[in-house]
């Protein structure tokens, strides 16, 4: 397994400064939240990094790696293939950084549709990769103020509501394991 700092430099060479710039927020919000929510730290950080390694793929390039890891493409995911990037991306980070902790590769594959299941440290990725910092517009921002003080579980519902909002506004396809999310968590 890479260090810390070589991972970083291996990401730089696969996702943009921007992403990697968000990539690094989601990484110092994920381990403020793991503090704040007792997830570990480490497996944190590590699932934060890595969370969207894949993000840079093409639809095509997604859709074939999906396939070439055996991974279910389903009705949705096959006409919005950016939603593979975290399953795919799991598949990356285990077979291309080295990580093979079950609970941060889960981290990574869950944290754009969530899971019916999801654990402390998928609920802190979840969170993090939404409010982080470098994300600006007004209903992230708003999103942030709503989360203080609030539970995971109830900061984690209502980013998955703002997202199922956001989508709906947009006419965009919601996949139901966002909703199923957001449900199990009422």
């Amino acid at each position: 397994m890479l260090n810390e700092e070589e991972a970083i430099e291996k990401l730089s060479t696969m996702i943009d400064e921007d992403r990697l710039k968000h990539t690094l927020g989601v990484r110092d919000t994920a381990i403020d939240l793991a503090q704040k929510y007792g997830a570990d730290i480490d497996k944190a950080k590590w699932a934060a990094l890595l969370h969207d390694c894949a993000k840079r793929l093409s639809n095509n390039r997604l859709l074939q790696r999906a396939d070439e890891f055996g991974i279910v493409i389903d009705d949705i995911c096959q006409r919005v293939p950016t939603l593979l990037h975290a399953p795919v991306g799991a598949e990356i980070a285990k077979r291309e950084f080295g990580i093979d902790d079950k609970d941060i590769l889960n981290a990574i594959r869950f944290h754009t549709l969530g899971n019916k299941n999801m654990t402390k440290l998928d609920k802190v990725i979840f969170l993090a990769d939404y409010i982080e910092p470098n994300r600006r517009c007004k209903a992230i921002d708003e999103l942030r103020d709503r989360v203080k003080g609030k539970t995971l579980d109830e900061a984690v519902r209502l980013a998955c509501e703002n997202t199922i909002k956001y989508n709906l506004e947009q006419g965009r396809i919601i996949h139901p394991q966002s909703i199923e999310t957001r449900n199990i968590l009422i």
